[in-house]
């Protein structure tokens, strides 16, 4: 029996419709695959594509013979949507090498989900429908997606089974690509024919309520997990999207995926349990922030326990410019001590701050680029304690061993706060972006990080939950979401609108 043949691909991008539009280029400058290169890059030491690609392709090569069909895999920052012409121009290059590279046993591909282009609400969709179209309606097609996933009818129509996360912050991307491998193997086996069925509901939680370790996000996750066993085997996979409500779409919503071996009814049965279960804890998802000038208060205190603070309105791990000031303004006019910052995305002033060199003083200037409002312009004294040029590899939590190019990074001291400032858009989720500079997390009475979530694991070996604080700031992912303009959610919709009835 000849071995399968593979495809493999994958656009990864979460949007937020409210950020700057996400160009080719900035795809071209994470990274941007074609052919054989990806397969050496998932096999490869360290790499900054998807864990879950490396996982499967180690999986699919350590489970028996078989023959990647690489096509293409790029990834971008979380940004706005993606231009129209580029994300053309990645599914044609996909179909394109599809076609030509002949017939496929199954096709794997490895999205976030939460994607919108400037002239559609759904590419992620889009290309789901030009694959079935080039494939057929044989061929399985299995997909991992991030838990922020928006869940769409034509997503579901055209995937075999939707692999999720189930951890947020994000660290089992390994298990959900070796996860997507298995199915495969034994979809080609003929030990399964996968069945998958879609509940969503008319219920946007922000994402700082879809913590995996907490109510009712985790606990809803944990009875799935624990229902699918007492199906004996006839259940794949279960997956609960909480969705990305900053992408503002029409089929935002948190969704139930359910894949069963072969029974379509049970797949439907779950998901329809597990769908009026999340409904009924609907009110749970919703969170209360700290506000300012509460923060600036703890973190004066000198007292207490360490702490870490999240910057929530501005994290850039779903679209924020990683720029706002509001919080560091208030911060440094505080007074504070023993306070680490980071991380500022300013290349203009981390250029600056290697010109006058390690231990010299100079006036930073921070957000000479043009930004969003709460982007504000601001000046003042700091010291240059330390310079990198950003290559690390992230070492806890969702950046764990990956390659990050961080462009280049300075140290800034001022006054009692050490600032880390940063040429690469990029959530301050891993411990390295302080050590890199020969930090120690333990030194600091105060961490504070522009980073939504994915902080909790990175940070967790200084900061268990109960030394975690979630400050309401200004910016383009504010938790609070009734001071945002929607113009797509499906509304009514919880918790925007209290009255919503929903039933199946």
């Amino acid at each position: 029996m000849p071995a399968p043949r593979i495809a493999i691909l994958g656009v990864i991008l979460e949007s937020n419709r409210q950020a700057a539009v996400a160009t080719q280029a900035d795809f071209e400058s994470h990274y941007f695959l074609e052919g054989q290169s990806i397969v050496d890059e998932a096999r490869s030491r360290n790499s900054v594509i998807a864990q879950e690609v490396r996982a499967f392709v180690r999986m699919m090569d350590s489970t028996g013979p078989w023959e990647p069909i690489p096509l293409v895999l790029t990834g971008c920052h979380p940004s706005g949507p993606v231009d129209a012409d580029a994300f053309r121009e990645f599914m044609s290059n996909i179909v394109e090498r599809l076609t030509r590279a002949g017939p496929v046993d199954a096709v794997y591909i490895a999205n976030h989900g939460a994607m919108i282009a400037t002239d559609s609400h759904d590419p992620d969709g889009d290309l789901f429908a030009a694959i079935r179209n080039t494939v057929g309606p044989d061929v399985p097609i299995i997909v991992t997606l991030d838990l922020h996933a928006n869940i769409s009818d034509e997503m579901a129509t055209n995937a075999d089974a939707i692999v999720g996360y189930r951890t947020n912050p994000h660290v089992d991307m390994i298990e959900r690509g070796e996860e997507a491998a298995k199915i495969i193997r034994l979809t080609l086996s003929k030990n399964a024919d996968p069945q998958l069925y879609m509940v969503r509901l008319p219920l946007t939680p922000s994402s700082v309520s879809l913590l995996t370790a907490d109510k009712p996000y985790g606990t809803l996750i944990d009875f799935a997990q624990r229902r699918k066993s007492e199906y004996a085997g006839v259940i794949l996979n279960v997956s609960i999207f909480g969705g990305f409500v900053f992408s503002d779409t029409p089929y935002n919503g948190v969704a139930i995926c359910v894949t069963a071996r072969n029974d379509h009814a049970a797949a439907k049965e779950l998901a329809e349990e597990l769908a009026a279960l999340g409904w009924e804890d609907r009110a749970l998802f919703q969170r209360s922030l700290l506000p300012i000038e509460d923060a600036i208060d703890l973190i004066r205190t000198k007292k207490r326990n360490p702490l870490i603070f999240s910057d929530a309105g501005d994290n850039p791990g779903g679209g924020g410019s990683g720029r706002t000031t509001e919080f560091l303004m208030t911060l440094i006019n505080s007074e504070p001590e023993g306070v680490y910052y980071g991380s500022f995305y300013d290349p203009p002033l981390a250029k600056a701050a290697h010109k006058a060199g390690q231990g010299n003083k100079f006036e930073a200037e921070f957000n000479t680029d043009p930004g969003e409002p709460a982007d504000k312009h601001f000046k003042t004294e700091a010291e240059v304690v330390a310079l990198h040029s950003g290559d690390v590899i992230g070492r806890l939590g969702l950046l764990a061993g990956r390659q990050l190019h961080l462009g280049p990074s300075a140290a800034l001291k001022i006054g009692g706060i050490i600032v880390i400032v940063i040429s690469d858009r990029s959530q301050t989720a891993d411990p390295m972006f302080f050590e890199m500079f020969g930090l120690d997390i333990a030194d600091a009475h105060t961490v504070i990080v522009k980073s939504r979530g994915h902080f909790r694991s990175g940070f967790r070996p200084w900061f268990p939950p109960e030394q975690v604080k979630e400050v309401d700031t200004d910016g383009l992912t504010s938790p609070v979401l009734e001071r945002r303009q929607w113009h797509y959610l499906p509304r009514p919709v919880y918790p925007l609108d209290k009255d919503v009835e929903w039933s199946l």
